[in-house]
Protein backbone atom coordinates (compact mmCIF):
# COMPACT_ATOMS: atom_id res chain seq x y z
CA UNK A 1 0.00 0.00 0.00
CA UNK A 2 1.09 3.57 -0.62
CA UNK A 3 2.41 4.87 2.75
CA UNK A 4 0.62 8.24 2.71
CA UNK A 5 2.05 10.67 5.31
CA UNK A 6 -1.47 11.53 6.52
CA UNK A 7 -2.33 7.99 7.63
CA UNK A 8 1.12 7.48 9.17
CA UNK A 9 0.69 10.67 11.23
CA UNK A 10 -2.87 9.64 12.08
CA UNK A 11 -2.10 6.13 13.34
CA UNK A 12 1.04 7.27 15.19
CA UNK A 13 -0.25 10.36 16.99
CA UNK A 14 -3.81 9.29 17.72
CA UNK A 15 -2.65 6.00 19.26
CA UNK A 16 -0.23 7.86 21.52
CA UNK A 17 -2.82 10.48 22.47
CA UNK A 18 -5.57 8.00 23.32
CA UNK A 19 -3.01 5.89 25.16
CA UNK A 20 -2.20 8.86 27.40
CA UNK A 21 -5.92 9.56 27.92
CA UNK A 22 -6.33 5.93 29.00
CA UNK A 23 -3.86 6.40 31.86
CA UNK A 24 -5.15 9.87 32.77
CA UNK A 25 -8.62 8.38 33.18
CA UNK A 26 -7.24 6.08 35.86
CA UNK A 27 -5.52 8.95 37.64
CA UNK A 28 -2.00 8.34 36.31
CA UNK A 29 -0.17 10.57 36.89
CA UNK A 30 -1.91 11.91 39.99
CA UNK A 31 -1.88 15.60 39.10
CA UNK A 32 -4.16 18.63 39.32
CA UNK A 33 -4.25 22.29 38.33
CA UNK A 34 -1.80 23.55 35.73
CA UNK A 35 0.17 20.28 35.68
CA UNK A 36 -2.98 18.33 34.87
CA UNK A 37 -3.83 20.90 32.19
CA UNK A 38 -0.49 20.26 30.48
CA UNK A 39 -1.00 16.48 30.46
CA UNK A 40 -4.55 16.71 29.13
CA UNK A 41 -3.52 19.31 26.55
CA UNK A 42 -0.81 17.00 25.21
CA UNK A 43 -3.21 14.05 25.10
CA UNK A 44 -5.96 15.97 23.31
CA UNK A 45 -3.51 17.60 20.90
CA UNK A 46 -2.10 14.20 19.88
CA UNK A 47 -5.48 12.48 19.63
CA UNK A 48 -7.29 15.26 17.78
CA UNK A 49 -4.26 16.13 15.66
CA UNK A 50 -3.98 12.53 14.52
CA UNK A 51 -7.68 12.32 13.69
CA UNK A 52 -7.55 15.55 11.70
CA UNK A 53 -4.49 14.33 9.80
CA UNK A 54 -6.47 11.29 8.60
CA UNK A 55 -8.94 13.52 6.76
CA UNK A 56 -6.20 14.80 4.43
CA UNK A 57 -6.10 11.38 2.77
CA UNK A 58 -9.72 11.81 1.69
CA UNK A 59 -10.66 13.16 -1.70
CA UNK A 60 -13.19 15.48 -0.04
CA UNK A 61 -12.17 16.09 3.60
CA UNK A 62 -15.17 18.37 4.08
CA UNK A 63 -17.42 15.31 3.80
CA UNK A 64 -15.69 13.40 6.59
CA UNK A 65 -18.68 13.99 8.88
CA UNK A 66 -20.75 11.60 6.73
CA UNK A 67 -18.64 8.69 7.99
CA UNK A 68 -20.54 8.77 11.29
CA UNK A 69 -23.75 7.59 9.60
CA UNK A 70 -22.53 4.03 8.91
CA UNK A 71 -21.68 2.94 12.45
CA UNK A 72 -23.74 -0.27 12.17
CA UNK A 73 -21.52 -1.75 9.45
CA UNK A 74 -18.36 0.36 9.16
CA UNK A 75 -15.37 0.25 11.49
CA UNK A 76 -14.43 3.70 10.23
CA UNK A 77 -17.75 5.05 11.48
CA UNK A 78 -17.36 3.19 14.77
CA UNK A 79 -13.94 4.76 15.17
CA UNK A 80 -15.47 8.22 14.70
CA UNK A 81 -18.24 7.54 17.21
CA UNK A 82 -15.82 6.11 19.78
CA UNK A 83 -13.39 8.99 19.30
CA UNK A 84 -16.06 11.66 19.85
CA UNK A 85 -17.43 9.79 22.87
CA UNK A 86 -13.96 9.32 24.38
CA UNK A 87 -12.93 12.94 23.86
CA UNK A 88 -16.24 14.22 25.25
CA UNK A 89 -16.13 12.08 28.38
CA UNK A 90 -12.45 12.76 28.98
CA UNK A 91 -13.09 16.46 28.41
CA UNK A 92 -15.60 16.49 31.28
CA UNK A 93 -13.22 14.44 33.41
CA UNK A 94 -10.41 16.90 32.66
CA UNK A 95 -12.57 19.83 33.81
CA UNK A 96 -13.06 18.16 37.18
CA UNK A 97 -9.37 17.36 37.61
CA UNK A 98 -8.01 20.72 36.42
CA UNK A 99 -10.50 23.26 37.75
CA UNK A 100 -12.26 21.50 40.63
CA UNK A 101 -9.52 19.24 41.95
CA UNK A 102 -11.93 16.31 41.66
CA UNK A 103 -11.28 12.92 40.11
CA UNK A 104 -14.65 11.58 39.07
CA UNK A 105 -13.62 7.94 39.09
CA UNK A 106 -16.52 6.47 37.12
CA UNK A 107 -16.23 9.13 34.43
CA UNK A 108 -12.49 8.53 34.18
CA UNK A 109 -12.88 4.76 33.86
CA UNK A 110 -15.53 5.14 31.15
CA UNK A 111 -13.30 7.61 29.30
CA UNK A 112 -10.33 5.25 29.54
CA UNK A 113 -12.34 2.35 28.14
CA UNK A 114 -13.64 4.50 25.29
CA UNK A 115 -10.11 5.71 24.54
CA UNK A 116 -8.83 2.17 24.21
CA UNK A 117 -11.95 1.23 22.22
CA UNK A 118 -11.09 4.02 19.77
CA UNK A 119 -7.65 2.53 19.19
CA UNK A 120 -9.25 -0.90 18.69
CA UNK A 121 -11.75 0.41 16.13
CA UNK A 122 -8.90 2.12 14.27
CA UNK A 123 -7.03 -1.18 14.06
CA UNK A 124 -10.14 -2.99 12.83
CA UNK A 125 -10.37 -0.67 9.82
CA UNK A 126 -7.27 -2.50 8.56
CA UNK A 127 -7.79 -5.91 10.17
CA UNK A 128 -11.11 -6.50 8.39
CA UNK A 129 -9.56 -6.26 4.91
CA UNK A 130 -9.24 -9.80 3.58
CA UNK A 131 -7.71 -8.37 0.40
CA UNK A 132 -4.60 -7.51 2.44
CA UNK A 133 -3.53 -10.73 4.21
CA UNK A 134 -0.74 -8.97 6.16
CA UNK A 135 -3.41 -6.93 7.98
CA UNK A 136 -6.13 -9.57 8.18
CA UNK A 137 -4.93 -11.28 11.38
CA UNK A 138 -5.26 -10.93 15.16
CA UNK A 139 -1.78 -9.46 15.53
CA UNK A 140 -2.89 -6.18 13.92
CA UNK A 141 -5.26 -5.00 16.71
CA UNK A 142 -2.86 -6.46 19.29
CA UNK A 143 -0.09 -4.29 17.87
CA UNK A 144 -2.19 -1.13 17.81
CA UNK A 145 -3.37 -1.58 21.40
CA UNK A 146 -0.01 -2.52 22.90
CA UNK A 147 1.70 0.37 21.10
CA UNK A 148 -0.93 2.77 22.44
CA UNK A 149 -0.60 1.52 26.01
CA UNK A 150 3.21 1.54 25.92
CA UNK A 151 3.33 5.06 24.47
CA UNK A 152 0.66 6.27 26.87
CA UNK A 153 2.57 4.90 29.84
CA UNK A 154 5.72 6.68 28.65
CA UNK A 155 3.93 10.01 28.33
CA UNK A 156 2.16 9.55 31.64
CA UNK A 157 5.47 8.95 33.40
CA UNK A 158 4.33 5.55 34.64
CA UNK A 159 7.88 4.31 35.21
CA UNK A 160 6.81 1.21 37.10
CA UNK A 161 4.78 -0.22 34.23
CA UNK A 162 6.16 1.47 31.09
CA UNK A 163 9.18 -0.88 30.64
CA UNK A 164 6.94 -3.92 30.92
CA UNK A 165 4.44 -2.54 28.40
CA UNK A 166 7.29 -1.69 26.04
CA UNK A 167 8.56 -5.27 26.24
CA UNK A 168 5.06 -6.61 25.53
CA UNK A 169 4.66 -4.24 22.57
CA UNK A 170 8.07 -5.28 21.25
CA UNK A 171 7.10 -8.97 21.38
CA UNK A 172 3.82 -8.25 19.60
CA UNK A 173 5.70 -6.29 16.95
CA UNK A 174 8.01 -9.23 16.28
CA UNK A 175 5.05 -11.62 16.11
CA UNK A 176 3.31 -9.30 13.66
CA UNK A 177 6.35 -9.18 11.39
CA UNK A 178 6.81 -12.97 11.42
CA UNK A 179 3.12 -13.66 10.79
CA UNK A 180 2.87 -10.89 8.22
CA UNK A 181 5.76 -12.18 6.13
CA UNK A 182 3.91 -15.47 5.63
CA UNK A 183 0.36 -14.12 5.52
CA UNK A 184 0.02 -13.72 1.74
CA UNK A 185 1.37 -17.19 1.05
CA UNK A 186 -0.79 -18.77 3.75
CA UNK A 187 -3.89 -17.04 2.35
CA UNK A 188 -3.59 -19.32 -0.70
CA UNK A 189 -4.31 -16.50 -3.15
CA UNK A 190 -2.42 -16.40 -6.44
CA UNK A 191 -3.01 -15.60 -10.10
CA UNK A 192 -4.57 -19.04 -10.53
CA UNK A 193 -7.24 -18.52 -7.87
CA UNK A 194 -7.79 -14.94 -9.01
CA UNK A 195 -8.60 -16.04 -12.57
CA UNK A 196 -10.20 -19.37 -11.72
CA UNK A 197 -7.72 -21.18 -13.96
CA UNK A 198 -5.54 -22.64 -11.21
CA UNK A 199 -6.93 -26.15 -11.69
CA UNK A 200 -5.35 -26.23 -15.17
CA UNK A 201 -1.83 -25.69 -13.91
CA UNK A 202 0.46 -22.78 -13.17
CA UNK A 203 -1.02 -19.50 -14.37
CA UNK A 204 1.12 -16.56 -15.41
CA UNK A 205 0.37 -13.28 -17.15
CA UNK A 206 1.09 -13.29 -20.89
CA UNK A 207 2.05 -9.60 -20.72
CA UNK A 208 1.49 -6.63 -18.38
CA UNK A 209 -2.04 -5.16 -18.41
CA UNK A 210 -0.65 -1.83 -19.63
CA UNK A 211 2.63 0.01 -19.92
CA UNK A 212 1.73 3.11 -17.89
CA UNK A 213 0.72 3.65 -14.29
CA UNK A 214 -2.72 4.14 -12.82
CA UNK A 215 -4.50 4.70 -9.50
CA UNK A 216 -4.36 1.04 -8.47
CA UNK A 217 -0.60 0.86 -8.99
CA UNK A 218 -0.02 4.12 -7.11
CA UNK A 219 -2.19 3.24 -4.11
CA UNK A 220 -2.15 -0.55 -3.82
CA UNK A 221 1.11 -1.79 -5.34
CA UNK A 222 4.02 -0.34 -3.39
CA UNK A 223 7.16 -2.47 -3.57
CA UNK A 224 9.76 -2.32 -0.79
CA UNK A 225 13.12 -4.05 -1.16
CA UNK A 226 13.68 -6.85 1.35
CA UNK A 227 17.06 -5.52 2.55
CA UNK A 228 15.66 -2.01 2.86
CA UNK A 229 12.71 -3.28 4.87
CA UNK A 230 14.97 -5.28 7.21
CA UNK A 231 17.09 -2.21 7.92
CA UNK A 232 14.00 -0.13 8.67
CA UNK A 233 12.67 -2.85 10.97
CA UNK A 234 15.91 -2.83 12.94
CA UNK A 235 15.82 0.98 13.21
CA UNK A 236 12.16 0.95 14.21
CA UNK A 237 12.65 -1.74 16.85
CA UNK A 238 15.68 -0.04 18.37
CA UNK A 239 14.05 3.39 18.54
CA UNK A 240 10.57 2.30 19.59
CA UNK A 241 11.53 -0.21 22.28
CA UNK A 242 15.20 -0.84 23.02
CA UNK A 243 16.38 2.75 23.50
CA UNK A 244 13.33 3.88 25.55
CA UNK A 245 13.71 0.91 27.90
CA UNK A 246 17.40 1.65 28.37
CA UNK A 247 16.68 5.34 29.05
CA UNK A 248 14.03 4.41 31.63
CA UNK A 249 16.23 2.01 33.59
CA UNK A 250 19.31 4.23 33.58
CA UNK A 251 20.13 5.56 37.07
CA UNK A 252 19.38 9.29 37.18
CA UNK A 253 20.34 11.68 39.96
CA UNK A 254 17.97 14.60 40.15
CA UNK A 255 14.52 15.40 38.82
CA UNK A 256 15.80 17.41 35.86
CA UNK A 257 17.98 14.61 34.48
CA UNK A 258 15.15 12.16 35.03
CA UNK A 259 12.76 14.30 33.00
CA UNK A 260 15.33 14.77 30.24
CA UNK A 261 15.82 11.01 29.91
CA UNK A 262 12.04 10.51 29.90
CA UNK A 263 11.68 13.11 27.13
CA UNK A 264 14.29 11.38 24.99
CA UNK A 265 12.54 8.06 25.63
CA UNK A 266 9.23 9.48 24.39
CA UNK A 267 10.79 11.07 21.30
CA UNK A 268 12.67 7.88 20.47
CA UNK A 269 9.52 5.78 20.86
CA UNK A 270 7.49 8.18 18.72
CA UNK A 271 10.08 8.07 15.94
CA UNK A 272 10.31 4.29 16.06
CA UNK A 273 6.53 3.89 15.91
CA UNK A 274 6.37 6.25 12.92
CA UNK A 275 8.89 4.05 11.06
CA UNK A 276 6.92 0.95 12.04
CA UNK A 277 3.73 2.54 10.70
CA UNK A 278 5.48 3.37 7.41
CA UNK A 279 6.39 -0.30 7.07
CA UNK A 280 2.86 -1.29 8.12
CA UNK A 281 1.50 0.37 4.99
CA UNK A 282 4.45 -0.01 2.59
CA UNK A 283 4.69 -3.79 3.11
CA UNK A 284 0.94 -4.43 2.96
CA UNK A 285 0.48 -6.48 -0.21
CA UNK A 286 -2.94 -6.03 -1.80
CA UNK A 287 -4.23 -8.94 -3.89
CA UNK A 288 -4.77 -6.55 -6.81
CA UNK A 289 -0.99 -6.71 -7.25
CA UNK A 290 -1.43 -10.24 -8.65
CA UNK A 291 -3.05 -8.75 -11.72
CA UNK A 292 0.05 -6.68 -12.36
CA UNK A 293 2.48 -9.53 -11.71
CA UNK A 294 3.75 -7.95 -8.48
CA UNK A 295 3.67 -11.16 -6.49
Amino acid sequence: MHPAPSVIIFTTLSGLGFGLLYFLGFGTPDVSGITAFVFFAIAFALAIGGLLASTFHLGHPERAWKAFSQWKTSWLSREGVCAVAALSVMGLYAIGVIFLGQQWTLLGVVGSILSLATVFTTSMIYTQLKTIPRWNMWATPAMFITFSLAGGALLAGAESIAPTLLVVAAIVQLIYWVMGDNAFQNAGTDLGTATGLGNRGTVRAFEPPHTGTNYLLREFVHVVGRKHAQKLRAISFALAFVLPILLLILPADGVVLKHILALFAVMSHLTGVAVSRWLFFAQAEHVVGLYYGKR
